[in-house]
């Protein structure tokens, strides 16, 4: 009970009332309250003998003064008439304090006074307004830390010692503490911790409700500290004297614990110790402060004392510096109780230094910031604390670890930016030791060590700091590489099992990588930041950021020092095997100078982690004239200012090895001593007494440490042997007596230790970081920009994907699973951010082989066993996850992915849209006749009879085909967990959200895309000539169809794409020798690109035509089997992009396609319909594919497949086309110049014969009905030139080229093979008649020309032949009788026209000689028809000068003839 309400009794005190006014607005309540308390004392005297029998007696004279008090005190409290807080608190608390002051008293009556003190002051009647409040509240604690009373039995003794710790914390709780004086707090804690230390010996529940107050009254002092100004200064300028500022311990006002002088001497003063509360009274708890005083030793150097005055001041830093420092003494008070890594932890007490902890802990959480506003406190944290804390971080004891840890937790968070060098030292000398599990440490203190290093890892800026400012200084280890490491190394299990511990360092290691990822989405600082790199040498050394609060300088200053660090890492190594070469490599790299000087050399030897010591040593050594200035400016690096002589030489000899030679050692102690006395001269005369007393303890060092050394120096010898050295007097004897012992207890080690192991720390390494962290470079802030994690990413991130992968691997609980795809997650996301692509592959690969799904499948039914595996469900969606979201950084890892997919396709497991792609739905078919789009022209029925069946597709297929049964095996009906393995296989694979690698790929950075499309082609396989296994072939069509949806996706970036795309289709069609789904969907394939990009891409229209180019390439059998789907789809792409085709090639490309159709039964439909698309009314006739249209319609015409009217239909197109020529030429007239139209007319002219020579081609069909067809056309494309500009040159190229020749072969046909060719003589005819019709056309413009003559002659030979030809053996009337008739007509219109005449006698007329030569021959009569005025005698030559005229040779034309220019009256 008694402890419940004292429990009550501190609640009410935190509880704070109003004000007392309001709260007592009776005055009468509360004179009753202290009314019943006075009565309550005086009724307890009552029941004891001594009190009782005198009040009894009623002799005034009799009664003691101290119930005369209480009952004067008794009359007055009803007669005030004033506000409480007007009255003096010391009128009506004095005779309760006399009561417990009184050594007359027993344990119950001083207990209920006590109590009767201990309501008063929780009323809150006291405040710092009351009157005369500091007297009153000093009367109260000087009354309580002097109680004294009678012991009469051991219960009622703790119940007095309660109270009193009851009343001393609400004295501090009080709204009046403030008013007390840094002495009377010192007092209070004081008492406190007498109590404490005596409860020991006493009951349970007092040692527990002491140590309770203390801690609360710690709490209480320090949260006191964020209101107080620096007291310090303040009251320092009071006084007037600057040397309090310092500080120290008064004497009079030390705590009560004393250093022990051997190393396990009782930590209290025998007085305090045996000391109990006598029976008699005559011995106090507390005599008085003064009496009990024991100055707490510091750290080898007296403090200056605070002043009297400040003391009595009101409370504030003085009194917490006095309480801290006593803190840190009960710490000190035990560092040499084993601290051995090999101690029994039975023997070692863990109470005090816990106990020391906890309260030390409470100060700091709650002082928390404040601390560095003081100076005074602040050293002690810097130097006290943390070498106790260094020292106690390595104790057996895990619980003391745990506390230590928890401070140093504290210290971070609120002055790290004071103890630089102090955590470098923790973590490298406490956690980084213990959490590896060397040096002896048991698995307790390597898991709290991890779980401490765990929660710094939490914090958010921990690692990003450790790494700001102790990887990036040259000076300082690589914290943050180490600790990393260690995280990664221990969340690997080795040969067993997975552990908790193996569980906590990977939440570390993931908790900094999610610290990174979250640093992200706080913008990045450019991710590409400029690479360091040295140009020449700068001194380098201790150089300093000209603004560590400001990133944009900070930044890329530790990110140059990192740079040299590494640098320097690697010239350490080429040192280590040859110091000249390593020497040489850091002139190479700029980081010493080309001219090597002294300085740099040192400085080099004295900062750069990793030498080989001995190295170092024999350099130092060296007698050369370089060598010696090295090692003088060597000293000089160090910093020896108030420092003893072993501790300097312990800390320079541990930079390297002292040589074995006694010149080197006198060489390396010259140049010691002389910077030793340059920097601490107090006791040394000169640097000869530095040197010989160094020299000195050398020897001392190796007789006391030496096994080989028998008889072993003593003191007395030591001193003497140091006689007269100081200048020629001797040293002070105490001065040596104490280098003496420093030696024989701690041995100089003159082979210091190499590498980077994990040093212990010594007491004189101690100093030297204090010396240190006064010119360290300040503590850089982080702030939660990511700054630096691409470099520190890059350094951590292989050991972290491989310790989750292995965790991942070995791990079995869904939590655990989760932890580590938390973690991939984080890694993808920075290697994304940051740009690390290498970084992003490694994790992909690593992920892709958790999904299980590469293995080889040995599992009967792979699908449920997937189903049935959390780990490989939860990786496979995670590393579809990451292809989504970090694609654009993926590069070789898409090898990987696309295994995945190939091996969920091959299970039937895919979504059907996966190969789809994303402008699928929008496409709707140019020409709904045409049936349904390409991506199914390939029938199911067509892959079955390719190979085998196919598994039924899709997540649905799968699924029914696992519920169908089999006919031939009937199969049970799937189970329950069959069932439900498979409903999560398929969610899983809608997780994963697959097609949208593909159907997103749009946005896909260009050198990703490009990987994407190379890992396709990769997966999919050379294509092989002959067979292939169907699994193969499937594969391959499946990657060809992801690949040409890629395509599709990316029309805009297709020249990135399409080199990769159209070379593996030419392998697929070039290596095909038999209709197959591969070859299938890369000829559709190519059709379908070729027909979406031509509306998008005209550069590249060229390209995606010569692409079509492989159709013609394809192996006979293939083209036969897919000749019809080609052509549609061909028709389609004509149809759909005609007007994006312009180039010549392109034409080719597409009429070649289309001529190879007019051989194909099923195909030559199709094909003539997209030819008829082009040229029906010159709709996409160009002068570029005006050509090869020609030809195409040719071949139609020409083929004999399909029926005759097609051909007839081919030939309207042919001869339709002399519309669109003469379309071209008025276009050209109306547009052009003079000489461009020239020149446009000259090339439709060529145009134009190509279209007359073409169809005199098909005039020679064997088809009746084509034949006499081509004719009409021929006639047609002749006699409807009207628009076209026909030179004369050009016609008589026509007559010979065209019209001539088709005669000359018509003849030649009705010679020969009648039977083949029905009625020749109908063809004949058309053939003469439009012979006939064509020569009298252009008679007018023809006459006019030198050759005409020629030309005539022709015309006459090929009647002559006709009218001679056999049709079927014999000779055709029809066509004599035509013969002659039209014969009979030209002469007749020659005649009109003035052509035919006879011109004169003399000179000879050839023209009409040769005529009626020629005439003569077939119809003799026909002159003297035409010309019945004519002689025919006189037709014959007179002259012999004329030459015979043959057909085919030029006639002489007589001189007085001038020809007409070929150009002239061309047309009409």
């Amino acid at each position: 009970m008694g402890r419940l309400k004292l429990q009550s009794g501190i609640k009410a005190i935190e509880e704070e009332p109003g004000d007392y006014d309001s709260t007592y607005s009776n005055k009468a309540t509360l004179a009753c309250m202290i009314n019943s308390d006075i009565g309550a004392v005086l009724a307890v005297m009552r029941r004891n003998v001594r009190w009782g029998g005198r009040y009894m007696s009623g002799d005034d004279q009799l009664e003691h003064s101290l119930i005369q008090s209480l009952k004067v005190l008794r009359k007055q409290i009803f007669l005030w008439q004033n506000q409480w807080h007007t009255i003096n608190p010391a009128v009506y608390l004095r005779p309760f304090l006399d009561v417990i002051r009184s050594d007359e008293t027993g344990a119950p009556i001083t207990g209920v006074a006590l109590s009767s003190v201990h309501k008063i002051l929780t009323l809150d009647v006291i405040d710092q307004n009351t009157v005369n409040v500091e007297d009153a509240m000093r009367l109260v604690v000087d009354a309580v830390t002097s109680c004294r009373f009678e012991v009469t039995d051991p219960a009622s003794e703790e119940v007095v010692l309660m109270k009193i710790l009851q009343v001393l914390l609400a004295c501090m709780k009080s709204k009046a503490s403030v008013m007390l004086s840094n002495q009377h707090v010192c007092t209070i804690v004081n008492t406190c911790f007498r109590i404490v230390h005596q409860a020991e010996k006493k009951g349970e529940l007092l040692q527990r409700i002491a140590r309770h107050t203390m801690h609360e009254l710690v709490r209480c002092i320090f949260s006191h500290l964020s209101n107080v100004d620096n007291t310090e200064h303040a009251l320092v300028n009071r006084i007037g004297t600057a040397k309090q500022e310092l500080g120290g311990i008064d004497k009079d006002y030390a705590f009560g614990a004393k250093r022990p002088e051997n190393g396990n001497g009782s930590e209290y003063d025998d007085q305090v110790s045996s000391g109990s509360f006598a029976s008699n009274g005559s011995t106090g708890l507390v005599a008085t402060v003064r009496e009990e005083s024991i100055v707490v030793a510091g750290s080898g150097k007296e403090t200056l004392p605070y002043d009297l005055h400040l003391m009595t001041e009101l409370y504030g830093v003085p009194c917490m510096v006095e309480i801290f420092h006593f803190l840190c003494s009960l710490l000190n008070a035990v560092e040499h109780v084993g601290m051995g890594p090999h101690t029994n932890t039975l023997a070692f007490d863990e109470d005090v230094p816990l106990f020391a902890l906890g309260l030390i802990n409470s100060a700091i959480e709650l002082g928390g910031p404040s601390f560095r506003r003081h100076p005074r406190l602040l050293s002690l944290i810097q130097d006290e604390l943390f070498r106790n804390l260094m020292q106690f971080g390595l104790s057996m004891s895990p619980l003391i670890l745990s506390m230590v840890c928890s401070i140093v937790l504290n210290l971070y968070h609120h002055l790290r930016t004071e103890l630089k060098l102090q955590l470098e030292a923790f973590f490298s000398c406490v956690i980084l030791r213990l959490a590896q599990g060397k040096y002896g440490a048991s698995y307790q203190q390597q898991e709290v060590a991890m779980e401490a290093l765990v929660d710094f890892c939490r914090q958010k800026t921990f690692m990003v700091e450790m790494y700001a400012n102790l990887d990036c200084d040259i000076t300082c280890r690589n914290v943050f590489e180490e600790l990393a490491n260690l995280l990664s190394k221990s969340a690997f299990p080795v040969n067993c099992p997975l552990s908790a511990m193996h569980i906590l360092a990977l939440d570390g290691l993931i908790a900094v990588i999610q610290g990174m990822a979250e640093r992200i989405g706080n913008g990045l600082v450019s991710s590409e930041q400029a690479p360091v790199s040295l140009e020449e040498y700068t001194p380098f050394w201790m150089v300093k950021c000209d603004n560590y609060g400001d990133p944009s300088h900070w930044v890329p200053f530790v990110r140059r020092r990192k740079y040299i660090k590494r640098r320097l890492m690697i010239g350490a190594d080429h040192f280590n095997r040859d110091p000249k070469k390593g020497l040489e490599f850091l002139q190479g790299t700029h980081l010493l100078p080309d001219k090597l000087d002294p300085q740099s050399v040192a400085c080099f030897f004295r900062y750069t982690a990793g030498l080989d010591k001995n190295l170092v040593g024999d350099f130092l050594g060296n007698h050369d004239e370089f060598c010696v200035q090295v090692l003088h400016e060597f000293a000089g690096t160090f910093d020896f200012q108030d420092m003893n002589l072993d501790t300097a030489l312990r800390l320079f000899l541990e930079t390297f090895r002292l040589p074995g030679e006694s010149q080197k050692i006198q060489r390396v102690l010259e140049a010691f001593s002389e910077r030793y006395y340059e920097q601490s001269p107090q006791i040394l005369a000169n640097k000869d007494a530095a040197l010989l007393l160094s020299y000195s303890l050398i020897m001392l060092n190796t007789d006391q440490h030496n096994v080989q050394v028998k008889k072993k120096m003593t003191e007395e010898d030591f001193i003497r042997n140091n006689r007269h050295i100081n200048g020629g007097n001797d040293l002070p004897r105490e001065f040596l007596s104490e280098l003496y012992q420093s030696i024989c207890k701690n041995e100089i080690r003159t082979t210091p230790e190499q590498g980077f192991g994990y040093p212990e720390m010594t007491p004189s390494r101690w100093i030297d970081l204090l010396h240190k962290s006064k010119k360290t470079a300040p503590y850089i802030v982080a702030d939660s920009r990511a700054y630096l994690d691409h470099d520190m990413f890059a350094i951590m991130s292989g050991p972290t994907i491989a310790a989750i992968s292995v965790v991942f691997d070995h791990a079995e609980l869904e939590e655990v699973y989760q932890t580590c795809i938390d973690g991939f997650l984080a890694v993808a996301k920075i290697s994304a951010c940051h740009h690390l692509e290498d970084v992003l592959d490694d994790l992909v690969v690593s992920l892709c082989k958790f999904t299980t799904l590469l293995n080889p499948s040995s599992v009967e039914e792979p699908v449920l066993a997937f189903g049935d595996d959390t780990k490989a469900r939860m990786a496979t969606v995670t590393v579809f996850t990451i292809a989504n979201r970090y694609g654009d950084y993926i590069r070789t890892g898409w090898r990987n992915i696309l295994d995945c997919i190939l091996r969920l396709h091959k299970l039937g497991l895919l979504p059907a849209r996966v190969a789809s792609d994303a402008a699928d739905e929008s496409e709707l078919s140019v020409d709904p006749g045409h049936g349904k789009p390409i991506t199914n022209s390939l029938s199911s029925a067509h892959i079955q009879s390719i190979g085998t069946p196919r598994r039924s597709s899709g997540l649905m297929g799968r699924f029914s085909q696992l519920l169908s049964l089999d006919t031939e095996e009937p199969r049970s009906q799937p189970t329950e967990q069959q069932l439900a393995a498979h409903q999560r296989t398929l969610q899983t694979i809608q997780k994963c959200h697959i097609d949208s690698i593909f159907t997103e790929s749009k946005f896909l950075q260009a050198e990703s895309l490009l990987q994407l499309e190379r890992a396709l082609i990769w997966a999919a396989g050379r294509p092989q000539k002959g067979s292939s296994s169907p699994e193969d072939e499937d594969t391959a069509v499946f990657c060809l169809e992801l690949l040409i949806a890629i395509t599709l996706n990316n029309r805009d970036r297709i020249v990135l794409l399409w080199q990769g795309v159209y070379e593996h289709i030419a392998n697929i069609v070039q290596s095909t020798v038999m209709p197959c789904a591969l070859v299938e969907k890369a000829v559709f394939g190519l059709l379908r690109i070729c027909q979406r990009l031509l509306p998008y891409k005209e550069n590249l229209a060229d390209e995606l035509l010569r692409s079509l180019q492989l159709v013609l390439k394809l192996d006979a059998r293939v083209a036969d089997a897919y000749c019809e789907q080609i052509t549609q789809e061909v028709s389609r792409l004509v149809k759909a992009n005609a007007t994006h085709i312009r180039s010549q090639m392109g034409w080719r490309t597409i009429t070649s396609l289309l001529s190879i159709t007019a051989r194909h039964p099923e195909a030559s439909e199709a094909g003539f319909d997209a030819l008829f698309f082009i040229m029906s009314d010159g709709a996409h006739l160009l002068p570029a594919n005006y050509v090869l249209c020609l030809d195409a319609a040719r071949q139609f015409a020409e083929s004999r497949v399909g029926q005759a009217e097609r051909s007839v239909r081919a030939l309207d197109l042919m001869s339709g086309s002399v519309d669109c020529l003469a379309r071209w030429a008025l276009g050209a007239k109306e547009a052009m110049g003079e000489e461009d139209a020239a020149k446009m007319f000259q090339d439709i002219g060529d145009l134009w014969l190509r279209l007359v020579q073409g169809l005199r081609k098909v005039c020679l069909d064997q088809r009746e009905e084509v034949r006499n067809h081509a004719l009409l056309s021929l006639q047609k494309c002749l006699t409807g030139v009207d628009g076209i500009h026909i030179s004369h040159g050009l016609w008589l190229q026509c007559f010979d080229l065209v019209i001539f020749t088709m005669l000359d072969d018509l003849l030649e046909i009705a010679q020969g093979h009648q039977k083949e060719y029905r009625n020749m003589e109908g063809t004949l005819i058309h053939a003469m008649k439009l012979l006939s019709k064509m020569f009298l056309q252009l008679l007018h413009e023809l006459s006019q020309l030198t050759t005409f003559c020629k030309l005539w002659l022709g015309v006459l030979s090929r009647m002559e032949k006709y009218m001679k030809v056999k049709v079927r053996g014999k000779k055709s009337e029809k066509l004599q009788e035509l013969v002659l008739e039209l014969l009979k007509n030209i002469l007749l219109v020659m005649k009109t026209r003035g052509v035919l005449m006879q011109r004169s006698a003399l000179g000879g007329d050839s023209l009409w000689e040769l005529t009626w030569l020629h005439v003569n021959n077939i119809a003799p009569s026909l002159q003297s028809e035409i010309f019945p005025d004519q002689d025919p005698e006189q037709s014959l030559l007179k002259h012999g000068e004329t030459g015979s005229v043959v057909s085919g040779e030029t006639v002489s034309v007589p001189s007085n003839e001038m020809p007409t220019p070929e150009g002239a009256g061309a047309g009409g």
